[in-house]
């Protein structure tokens, strides 16, 4: 399959870091456009993974690496969610010795390898004119660095933490908040028979924009984010306040993953991290449910405590189909991606930016952070979503610039 007969040009197109609904659609959405306009497309497997198994031999069966992208395939996928080309947290730049294919294993016998020398060589044996990674900050960090070496890159931001600079709106954010409020009002029924207080652990880094619009728009009384330490002295009152004002006499308060206790560090399942130095969070929401039942005597009437429902929302929130926004967004930026290439621009990253679809630098992914501006939009006292007015603001509220 390597060293197609080239129409206008080969488009590869590949899906790093974690799987989100809409990706399916954005693969669908570029493939459809560019065959049309004369391309072929190849889809990458596995994210950079794929990039760098390659075996550039006619001979050798590199399906598991690569393949020719057709109108029924992508057709069949772009409803669903995932990502049917797979992904991974490959880093080429930042390969450890035990993770160098084997084929290479001859060339790269440092602790750490860059393997970006292989990456351009296989992009040149499978005759890619454009490149156009679907990921977050980190996946398309690497893009960046490909840019910087002279491929032609155009970049589409996907994640739901909703975090990647420069752009207000990334794919699997809506879907994300779509399932988070619908799971969080399926939970009340529980917290609320048994009169407690409940924790949804949720994901976000870095930034808590996953926490913050499902309070924005009710799904829990209060939200812990990882841009403002936590006093949880403080929480267990607020929650036990909202409980007793409660008829049913429940509270509900979304943790993000990597908040923190004041004075605290993030919390992580274990020391290993993956290609991008990120251990894996997990574990704050049973920190903070701990605490809360300890504490609750201290702020409850008669000095009882109050029982916990705890709940990690994890991968529930980013499994299965797109919503509507997850839908159309990732074709509009397929689409958009392709027009770049036919008036031969690359470097780009699509964007949405107070309501508009548009493209920026692609060096903006790795030159700023994306995090929610506490003053701005953070009632840190409260422990909830602050904001003036909602006049002349965007769809979401908070914009690239926090």
């Amino acid at each position: 399959m390597a060293n197609i007969n080239k129409k206008k040009g080969v488009i590869g197109i590949l899906t790093g870091g974690g799987d989100v609904p809409g990706l399916n659609p954005a693969i669908r959405a570029v493939t459809i456009r560019a065959l049309r306009e004369g391309y072929d497309v190849i889809g990458i497997r596995r994210g950079w993974g794929g990039m760098i198994d390659i075996v550039r031999d006619k001979k050798y069966d590199n399906s598991n690496n690569f393949q020719l992208l057709t109108k029924d395939v992508v057709n069949r996928a772009g409803r669903t969610g995932g990502t049917f080309l797979h992904t991974s947290r490959t880093r080429p730049s930042h390969v450890a010795k035990s993770q160098v294919p084997e084929h290479l294993k001859d060339s790269y016998q440092a602790d750490m390898n860059d393997l970006t020398p292989e990456v351009l060589k296989n992009l040149e044996w499978l005759n890619i004119d454009y490149l156009i990674p679907i990921g977050g900050d980190d996946t398309l960090s690497y893009g960046v660095h490909l840019y910087q070496q002279g491929l032609k890159v155009v970049a589409i931001p996907k994640t739901m933490d909703n975090d990647v600079p420069g752009t207000d709106y990334c794919i699997g954010f809506s879907t994300c908040v779509t399932r988070t409020i619908s799971m969080a009002n399926n939970l009340r029924t529980a917290a609320g028979s048994h009169e407690r207080i409940m924790v949804l652990e949720v994901f976000g880094r870095y930034a808590g924009f996953t926490a913050m619009l499902p309070t924005m728009a009710g799904a829990a009384n209060r939200c812990v984010i990882p841009e403002h330490p936590f006093d949880i002295n403080l929480l267990t009152e607020l929650l036990v306040e909202d409980r007793t004002e409660n008829p049913s006499k429940y509270s509900i308060v979304l943790i993000s993953e990597g908040a923190t206790f004041k004075g605290g560090e993030m919390v992580f399942e274990g020391a290993e991290k993956d290609a991008y130095g990120h251990a894996k969070l997990g574990g704050i929401g049973d920190m903070v449910s701990a605490k809360i039942k300890e504490l609750s005597p201290k702020y409850n009437k008669g000095g009882k405590a109050v029982n916990v429902i705890n709940q990690k929302l994890g991968y529930l929130v980013r499994c299965g189909d797109p919503d509507a926004i997850d839908s159309i967004v990732p074709m509009a930026y397929g689409n958009l991606a392709l027009d770049l290439i036919l008036n031969g621009i690359h470097g780009r990253l699509v964007i949405l930016k107070n309501g508009r679809y548009d493209d920026v630098p692609i060096s903006v992914v790795t030159s700023t952070k994306k995090v929610v501006d506490v003053k701005k939009f953070y009632n840190a006292e409260r422990m909830r979503p602050f904001y003036h007015s909602f006049e002349m603001k965007p769809m979401l509220i908070m914009t690239s610039e926090g």
